[in-house]
């Protein structure tokens, strides 16, 4: 599946600080647009999302007390709320600098002065690694005034309350996986330690388990499996394939090679990069690892002969051919499809089918 496009957005009048931004940007595998003004970067905020924004305070390269970058600021709060903006400039006192981060959303401030490459990929780094905004998760007015009559409909996913395990030690992911996981109908453990991860996985019957690797402050860049067996986060994942529990992992780490061994080694759902995080990818995956799951769940429910008819009828053969296959009677065959249906809740052989592919 192809990754969606992250794009940044640089609104400078400086040509050359424009080109040194768009270099360190595009290396951190970002779709850069550029504006020199207010009005360009409206229309570009209008016409894309955005993951974050590098804003230089000042817009008019001989006025330093212009202070369009704030406008800015605050069309992006406004236009893009998930964009993260980071705040440029050459000069500005600490009272504007407070200013632009509380009370128009800047992620952090910069001085041109004191600008090292480093540094700014660092920021750019911890940025595209941190959870998208919640508000934008929030109901809008009109789905709020529908409410009420929702609240009236039959929803067997919240009846059935299936658990799941958030494991993170960032709050905001914490909170924001923990909201999208209970949106799904599931009732949530969320917890930011491996002590209190197998606390609920001892004492409850988890059915998801969505869990980051890292639950330390810092990790080596250089890793080989020894070192990843110590990290906390794959010490759960041998605990939740041992019990069978669903894995999805949300993480920072992005090398193909690692994220290949974690899915071959860890038999996980699916592996999600914070870097490129999108709500409507992560509840399709959610569903799609609740009906594979439920899918497994049933087919253990079948005899170890119901099975065998089962296998035979998704290779396609008639109730004679299998009947055949296994040295029994049509009528054999027949009253087992009758008690495979019956658990498996289908009525058709492609059904049937259906969850032998799923499961």
């Amino acid at each position: 599946m192809k990754k969606p496009t992250l794009r940044a957005l640089i609104v400078e009048d400086d040509l050359s600080w424009q080109q040194i931004l768009s270099e360190i940007l595009t290396d951190c595998g970002l779709e850069v647009d550029i504006a020199n003004n207010v009005d360009e970067s409206a229309r570009l905020l209008k016409a894309h999302p955005h993951r974050l924004a590098v804003v230089d305070l000042s817009l008019s390269p001989n006025d330093h007390n212009n202070y369009d970058g704030l406008r800015v600021l605050d069309s992006i709060r406004r236009l893009d709320p998930n964009c993260k903006p980071i705040l440029l400039t050459g000069f500005a006192t600490v009272e504007l600098a407070v200013t632009a981060l509380t009370d128009y959303g800047a992620f952090t401030f910069l001085r041109k002065e004191s600008f090292h490459r480093s540094q700014f990929r660092d920021i750019v780094y911890r940025i595209l690694v941190s959870p998208p905004h919640l508000a934008a998760a929030l109901p809008s007015a009109e789905q709020k005034n529908s409410a009420p009559a929702a609240k009236n409909q039959t929803n067997p996913q919240k009846i059935t309350q299936e658990k799941a395990l958030v494991v993170e030690d960032d709050a905001g992911w914490r909170s924001m996986l923990e909201e999208l996981l209970s949106d799904a109908g599931f009732q949530v453990r969320a917890c930011a330690s491996f002590g209190d991860a197998l606390g609920y996985l001892r004492r409850e019957k988890i059915t998801l388990a969505v869990l980051d690797l890292s639950l330390q402050t810092s990790v080596a860049a250089e890793k080989n499996t020894a070192n990843d067996l110590n990290l906390e986060g794959y010490r759960l994942l041998n605990t939740t394939r041992a019990e069978g529990i669903a894995s999805i992992v949300v993480s920072g780490t992005s090398e193909p090679e690692e994220i290949q061994w974690v899915y071959s080694e860890y038999a996980i759902s699916a592996y999600i990069e914070k870097q490129t995080f999108d709500r409507a990818t992560f509840r399709r995956v959610v569903e799609e690892t609740r009906l594979t799951r439920n899918a497994k769940s049933e087919l253990s429910a079948l005899t170890d002969r119901e099975r065998e008819v089962l296998n035979l009828l998704a290779q396609g053969l008639t109730n004679k051919e299998i009947a055949e296959k296994l040295f029994i009677t049509t009528n054999t065959v027949k009253r087992h499809l009758k008690a495979i249906f019956e658990k498996l809740d289908v009525h058709t052989r492609s059904a049937a089918t259906a969850k032998v592919a799923a499961g």
